[in-house]
């Protein structure tokens, strides 16, 4: 993940819109931060461990429970770099 974002401007606004302190703030957005650059691989993995575990459903089934998980999910751009950024462009 590249560097962590500024987010000082957001737990101020979460600790002043709620009754959250500035540590719960933080942990929350550390959470949703976390949440949302999980990779599809590594998304992958966790649920079919997490359902094989809960379930003991067979492969066949996870796979297909996990591919419509997946469409309904919204995972970290991968890093690109300026060319990549061009070619998008120009073509």
């Amino acid at each position: 993940m590249p560097d962590k974002p500024d987010v000082q401007p957001l737990i101020d606004h979460l600790c002043h819109s709620s009754n959250l302190s500035a540590a719960q703030a933080q942990r929350v957005i550390d959470e949703v931060i976390a949440y949302f650059s999980e990779t599809p691989q590594n998304f992958v993995r966790r649920r079919h461990r997490e359902i094989k575990q809960e379930t003991g459903l067979a492969n066949a089934q996870i796979f297909a429970r996990i591919e419509a998980e997946m469409a309904q999910l919204v995972f970290a751009a991968p890093a690109l770099t300026q060319r990549q950024i061009r070619r998008i462009i120009y073509g």
